[in-house]
């Protein structure tokens, strides 16, 4: 049994939710742009991703995906305890068309390339470059992307 006819919601019920939804998601979008962080156009960030920039900047790029419980964060408290010359302020840059799977956390001083995809539960504390996918603790490149390819 499909989980819409056991719960009793219609087809114009899981449209109005899906609008719902992206009425939220935007408020979101808006709501993150007030803080300073720069985020580009035709993005989807999901409601439950978390940005920090108590200190520091992050910037999105276009086209971006990031997903349910992602975290970006763009300072690092303790790096002043190890350097004392360190504020811990940094930058992290996403590029164009990057995916960001579910649970990855993106640390200070990092920039994804254009057309990345980082895999789930991922900690990225390097660059990673442009059209490749990388995944892990910490992120790797596992393989590179030969051109974008079209979903039919």
């Amino acid at each position: 049994m499909h989980i819409d006819k056991f719960l009793g919601i219609s087809k114009f019920g899981r449209i109005l939710i899906h609008h719902v939804g992206n009425c939220l998601r935007w408020l979101k979008i808006s709501y993150l742009r007030t803080l300073g962080i720069h985020i580009g156009d035709d993005c989807m960030i999901s409601l439950r991703a978390k940005f920090d920039t108590r200190r520091g900047e992050i910037i999105v790029g276009d086209r971006c995906t990031i997903t349910y419980g992602c975290m970006i964060v763009s300072h690092d408290a303790s790096a002043m305890h190890i350097h004392p010359a360190d504020d811990g302020e940094g930058v992290v840059r996403i590029g164009n068309n990057v995916y960001i799977g579910v649970g990855s956390i993106i640390l200070r001083n990092v920039s994804i390339g254009d057309n990345s995809v980082i895999g789930a539960g991922s900690v990225v504390i390097r660059n990673i470059p442009a059209n490749v996918v990388a995944a892990g603790n910490p992120a790797k490149v596992l393989k590179n992307i030969d051109g974008l390819q079209k979903i039919k």
